[in-house]
């Protein structure tokens, strides 16, 4: 299996690294953009993927109920710009450890704003990422923590539920068809629901990784990110990959699959 460490993480991987699942299974810690590469070259059986890599990569199912994702304001995915109105924006650099964010974006300045600026892909480095283009887009812990001064942030969960009224999904757990038997003891919801009962714990952790308050750490993890998907998240799911297919970002638009997760571990 592979997920980052970013903090928006951490309640779905804690259970594998320091609780009950702990030794079940070989954690890989990798960007989302890797976590997806070691998926399309077999590398790995289960791991966190961006969601939009469903899409692009054959013969996979997700896990359900599962993800990483946001009902409203996100913070640690999130465009940065020294311009107040994204039509003056012709230039953006793309977080290069970043898919469906990416995709996000695209799809609100093509679908949303109707304008197609360059796409530039850089290193998460904001003030080299602005020196060369008009606006960057940040994701995971990096996303929380740059200096801000005279700088103009757009959340991107936010900007699709004002232009969708939907929630937004970030990544979920991906598993190969083919390989479904070799992980199916894990228990993804148990893991996530086991990592959210020790948020306090894993707070104290990040905080010597991470410039932020206890307060701030909790509050993103309790607050700012959702780890259930509801009826609203789903539909906000579809939705995403129906314009990512309408705007030509992906080549076809596969239904819903999801594992059996009963099966799995009974």
């Amino acid at each position: 299996m592979a997920a980052s460490h970013y903090l928006n993480s951490a309640p779905l991987i804690w259970s594998f690294i320091s609780g009950s699942q702990n030794n079940t299974v070989q954690l890989i810690d990798a960007v989302p953009a890797a976590c997806s590469e070691m998926l399309s070259r077999k590398e790995v059986e289960g791991p966190l993927v961006p969601v939009i890599e469903y899409q692009r990569i054959p013969d996979i199912l997700l896990v359900p109920d599962v993800c990483v994702g946001s009902r409203g304001n996100v913070r640690s995915v999130v465009l940065v710009t020294r311009k107040n109105d994204l039509r003056h924006i012709r230039s953006v650099a793309l977080d290069e450890s970043s898919r469906t964010s990416v995709t996000l974006l695209k799809i609100i300045f093509r679908e949303f704003l109707g304008i197609d600026p360059e796409w530039n892909e850089f290193k998460p480095d904001v003030h080299r990422m602005l020196s060369e283009n008009d606006a960057a887009l940040i994701i995971g812990d990096p996303a929380m923590t740059f200096l801000q001064d005279d700088l103009h942030i757009f959340d991107m969960a936010n900007l699709w539920r004002e232009h969708t009224g939907k929630g937004f999904v970030f990544a979920m757990w991906a598993v190969r068809e083919d390989s479904i038997h070799l992980i199916n003891h894990v228990d993804f919801a148990e893991a996530r629901d086991e990592g959210l009962r020790h948020v306090d714990e894993i707070v104290v952790h990040y905080e010597k990784q991470i410039p932020l308050s206890r307060h701030e750490l909790r509050a993103y993890l309790t607050e700012k990110i959702t780890y259930h998907i509801d009826e609203g998240m789903e539909q906000g799911l579809n939705l995403y990959f129906d314009l990512a297919f309408k705007n030509g970002l992906i080549d076809e638009r596969k239904p819903l699959r999801f594992v059996n997760t009963s099966a799995m571990i009974d």
